[in-house]
């Protein structure tokens, strides 16, 4: 066999014997249990640990001792292990902050590869980027308005980091500070205002306050945080009341229609008496100006016929009287007789009346 030598019946560590020792030097075992006397031992584990060390001994250079060249390839692992500890790389959404036996200092590292005395300077890196918690999902935003109306609002904040230092230093858990503080403040500001505007009339106007309020009270814990926007995405009634609100809103709006209604006909009606009024005024006003100017007229004519008279009063005296009696007479029924001829040729019965009804006759036909 390949493995026999000069004393045959040896295994391949040698150590053959009357016993045909096998491999750890020493016979095979037979079936293992219960044995007395000292035939049949398993392997020395001591014997098993120095035969492994001697041969790592044989396979290191130098036949076993510490030479020059494994001490530099320790040294060079042991830099290649600091070096990865001591530089670290900061991304474009991140900035860094350096503590000194726990002390952090006062500059920020930027983006890009930095050292550091490791391990007495440690580094922690925070995200810049803009976060953003929603508040009030899954019926957790139910508040109480100024009107003594509950309300369901569900709103979101977007906030990001300004001063790394004070966000991971001064306060604990800082992004959960900011869900408690959005919507402490939203439930102040919306105890104050009635649920009409938190429904519609002005979200905006409370989503401003509540960013003021916040923004005030993260500065007085000095989190380094900045809120950005606080939006309302959805504010309705609680489920079990939300048919009687739509009730309310319905008969809102039907008496925003009626009101707007009566504006109309308030407007029209107030539009026609106001045209009325002035048409009376303008009417009112061209009578005062003609009674005024026939007045003047007739004054004139007065201080005419005056001046005339002073002048010639015997023929404006006649002339006024003859103007006169022509228009007293101009209408009225007469017959005329010149007594000139004495009676002579006369008839003693003269028909009046039917006289009088041939003119009237005439006068109609002229006028048809």
């Amino acid at each position: 066999m390949p493995w026999s030598n000069q004393n045959g019946g040896g295994g391949p560590w040698g150590g053959g014997g009357n016993n045909g020792g096998g491999p750890w030097g020493q016979g095979p075992s037979g079936p293992r249990g219960p044995q007395r006397g000292g035939g049949g031992q398993p392997p020395d584990l001591e014997e098993i640990i120095k035969r492994g060390q001697d041969r790592l001994k044989r396979a290191m250079p130098g036949g076993g001792g510490f030479s020059p060249a494994l001490f530099g390839l320790i040294g060079i692992g042991l830099l290649v292990l600091y070096g990865l500890q001591a530089f670290y790389q900061v991304d474009t959404d991140e900035r860094a902050v350096e503590l000194l036996f726990g002390k952090p200092k006062a500059e920020l590292s930027t983006p890009g590869l930095h050292f550091h005395f490791w391990p007495v300077e440690t580094v922690e890196k925070v995200p810049i980027v803009e976060k953003q918690v929603a508040i009030g999902k899954g019926g957790t935003g139910l508040m109480l308005s100024g009107d003594q109306n509950i309300v369901d609002v569900q709103f979101a904040v977007l906030y990001s980091v300004v001063d790394p230092a004070s966000y991971l230093f001064n306060v604990e858990s800082p992004d959960d500070m900011v869900r408690q503080v959005a919507e402490s403040a939203m439930r102040e500001i919306v105890g104050r205002r009635p649920a009409q505007d938190v429904f519609r009339d002005d979200r905006a106007g409370i989503a401003t306050d509540v960013r003021a309020s916040m923004q005030q009270t993260l500065d007085g814990y000095g989190a380094g945080i900045q809120v950005n926007t606080v939006s309302i995405e959805d504010a309705a009634p609680p489920r079990e009341v939300a048919d009687a609100f739509e009730e309310v809103q319905r008969a809102e709006q039907n008496e925003d229609q009626f009101r707007e209604e009566a504006n109309q006909y308030s407007n029209k009606v107030l539009g026609e008496a106001r045209g009325e009024a002035a048409q009376i005024l303008e009417d009112a006003s061209a009578y005062a100006t003609r009674v005024v100017q026939e007045a003047e007229g007739e004054a004139q004519r007065f201080i005419s016929i005056y001046e005339q008279y002073r002048l010639a009063p015997d023929v404006t005296r006649k002339r006024l009287y003859l103007e006169t009696m022509e228009s007293v007479l101009a209408d009225s029924n007469k017959v005329i007789l010149d007594e000139g001829g004495g009676g002579q040729g006369v008839v003693p019965y003269l028909p009046l009346p039917e006289v009088q009804n041939r003119r009237t006759t005439t006068s109609t036909g002229d006028a048809q």
